[in-house]
């Protein structure tokens, strides 16, 4: 089981480095990433069960932080390509 989640993470931060054109995509995979850091965290036998939750909480945090971002880079380029951001 630990093996399987090892691969999947290792899977999705490679789609997530190579993904750097759509905002979206990059999201989708940084929330994936941070629910299967929760999951390692759940498991793991040193952990507590609220530090867990606290691990949870800046997760959703930081999920909301990115659709905002997603959300206001839509309305003012009309598109979610990292390419037309005019930084």
């Amino acid at each position: 089981m630990m093996m399987i989640m090892i691969l999947v993470f290792s899977l999705s931060l490679i789609i997530f480095l190579s993904s750097s054109k759509h905002l979206l995509v990059s999201l989708l995979c940084l929330e994936f990433l941070i629910l299967l850091l929760f999951f390692f965290l759940c498991y793991s036998p040193e952990n507590s069960f609220l530090s867990c939750f606290y691990f949870l909480t800046i997760g959703v945090c930081e999920g909301a932080l990115g659709l905002s971002t997603l959300v206001s880079l839509v309305r003012s380029e009309g598109s979610d390509l990292a390419v037309l951001m005019n930084v």
